[in-house]
């Protein structure tokens, strides 16, 4: 009875087995192979649950995301110029075609990897040798990038693989380049600098002299017409003195002299020493002429 027992729960054991043997996942995040003896037999591209033929079939996965191929290190090119310079770049790809895939590449991203970066860095190399060092560095960076991820994309296709982008990080001259560079640069900015000045100094010297010029003629301007405009005071001032003094002029004689005494006599301490016989006492000694005069 136990032995029958034992029979049926091994029994039991090999079909749960096999059963689950025949079943397999497919996550959505990838593709899966179906191989029987080695050979392709399916390719499932649906997520869930799936089933296969136990023990002479296995199943592998592949990776349908997005992937970044990084170089760890920039990589030299020669420019049009023969110039070096550092190049770091990545690409970004993912695997189109999973059954090319694994007969190119036996399913290895390893040797995928290196087979697209072979590719992209003769096709960068071939983009830069056609351009100066200041086209690779800004000018037609982003032309580069779009010539060279259109390059690669027949070669990628040979091995199931679709490039998506191709990115340049960082173009630089080496350093032993650099301060050549930079010492050049920097002869050149400071002989525009110069430049620059000495146009300042002469342009600052012609407003100054501009401005000297119309300070002096709008100097001369104004004295002009002050003078002119003093004259007519002067003369319309002695008009009205001759008008006044023809009118009455012994009151404008008398009106002068009280005028001198009460400036010459404004403070108690002036002292004037005079003849008394002077003109200037001359309404002193005859006050009649003054009342005469009104």
């Amino acid at each position: 009875m136990r032995n029958a027992l034992g029979i049926v729960v091994g029994v039991l054991l090999v079909l749960i087995v096999l059963v689950s043997s025949t079943m397999y996942t497919v996550d959505q995040r990838q593709t899966a192979i179906v191989l029987q003896l080695g050979e392709i037999r399916d390719v499932v591209e649906e997520p869930g649950l799936h089933f296969k033929l136990p023990l002479v079939q296995n199943v592998r996965y592949f990776d349908k995301r997005v992937l970044t191929l990084d170089t760890p290190d920039a990589e030299r090119y020669i420019t049009s110029e023969k110039k070096n310079v550092l190049v770091d770049s990545f690409v970004k790809w993912r695997i189109a075609d999973v059954k090319q895939y694994y007969i190119s590449v036996a399913g290895d991203e390893v040797r995928a990897t290196t087979r697209l970066a072979q590719t992209v860095n003769a096709a960068l190399r071939e983009e830069f040798g056609k351009r100066t060092v200041p086209e690779v560095v800004s000018g037609e960076r982003d032309k580069i990038m779009d010539i060279v991820r259109e390059k690669v994309q027949d070669d990628a296709a040979r091995i199931g693989v679709k490039v998506v982008d191709v990115r340049l990080k960082r173009v630089e001259l080496p350093a032993e380049v650099s301060e050549a560079v930079y010492r050049r640069m920097e002869a050149e900015r400071r002989a525009v600098a110069a430049e620059l000045r000495s146009q300042g100094f002469s342009e600052a010297e012609k407003i100054r002299a501009e401005a000297d010029r119309d300070r002096e003629v709008i100097i001369a301007n104004a004295y002009k017409k002050a003078q002119a405009i003093k004259g007519e005071g002067d003369a319309r001032a002695a008009a009205i003195y001759a008008k006044a003094f023809g009118q009455n002029p012994e009151f404008y004689a008398f009106w002068r002299s009280l005028d001198a005494y009460r400036n010459s006599f404004a403070d108690r301490s002036d002292v004037l020493v005079l003849d008394p016989s002077s003109e200037f006492f001359r309404y002193f000694k005859k006050p009649e002429r003054g009342a005469a005069a009104k």
